[in-house]
């Protein structure tokens, strides 16, 4: 099949008529539920694209329902599609028009794909059990992505965009804020997805950018931010000794140079305070 835009073959097929023509069903087990809302999936490609000719990286292209959008707003799409099965989809709807990736979203090279352009735009509709191993993944290679553009479960986006010192604020938050700006640009009801999930979904928004402070070491920062939270019921000073990142002594110290109280809990900390706190534990 040519390389044309979609738009310009017509009207891109519902999920449910693309499962018919290919005679296939959506995978519960893969967490598969393909958004067909055009209004959503516009909203969606316009968040991710900013200008024609842009790279993006789409993780988990499904049936090309966005993979469709991101082309017709003159993005260079790079769709990563571990699924045969949809994998014939996307080559059969859309040809030559994307650069088809059969791999695992989690252990996509963002680096490499972005080759000359420097940095990369990534977005898509994730399954919600690999949400997490998803974010983790990209704040490992953040200086190579200029923003996400992401489909999650409502509760996770919510908890992503979430302030201090409430009770949605957790270690992702944390290390996404510190990293990007982190925003939730609507929900969208399960009755937008052909099978419909159990649960409102949200898309969230992160655009990178450089941080205010930089910890001394990033390995040693989420691992303090982690033990922070591990156990809530815990004060600030118990639940670092117990992580394990450094000495009692140490993280006392630390505590008192920075001014912050070890009786604190972990979830009132500011990204400016975790930070603050991992530098005044010294080089590593």
């Amino acid at each position: 099949m040519s390389g044309a835009p979609p738009a310009a073959r017509g009207p891109y097929p519902s999920p449910r008529a693309l499962l018919d023509k290919y005679d296939l069903r959506a995978k519960k087990s893969w967490g598969q539920n393909f958004l067909g809302d055009e209004a959503i999936l516009d909203d969606i490609a316009r968040l991710a694209v900013e200008e024609a000719g842009e790279p993006v990286v789409e993780l988990g292209g499904g049936l090309g329902h966005l993979t469709a959008r991101l082309v017709a707003r003159g993005a260079r799409a790079t769709v990563v599609e571990r699924d045969r099965d949809m994998a014939r989809v996307l080559r059969g709807e859309l040809g030559d028009a994307v650069t088809l990736l059969e791999a695992d979203a989690v252990r996509v090279d963002y680096g490499a794909l972005a080759g000359p352009a420097g940095k990369i735009a990534v977005v898509g509709n994730l399954p919600y059990h690999l949400t997490s191993p998803i974010l983790f993944a990209l704040l490992d290679q953040a200086a190579h992505v200029s923003r996400a553009v992401f489909l999650v479960q409502r509760e996770v986006a919510e908890r992503l965009a979430a302030e201090p010192g409430t009770k949605e604020w957790g270690l992702l938050s944390v290390l996404l804020q510190h990293r990007a700006h982190v925003s939730v640009e609507r929900r969208v009801p399960p009755g937008a997805f052909f099978p419909p999930p159990k649960v409102e979904s949200a898309v969230l928004r992160v655009a990178f950018r450089p941080p205010a402070a930089a910890p001394l070491d990033d390995a040693r920062f989420r691992a303090l931010v982690k033990a922070g939270f591990a156990q809530r019921r815990k004060v600030l000073s118990n639940a670092l000794a117990a992580g394990r990142v450094a000495s009692p002594e140490a993280i006392a110290s630390a505590l008192q140079a920075v001014g912050i109280d070890g009786r604190r809990r972990g979830e009132t900390l500011t990204v400016a305070e975790w930070v603050s706190l991992e530098r005044a534990l010294g080089p590593v």
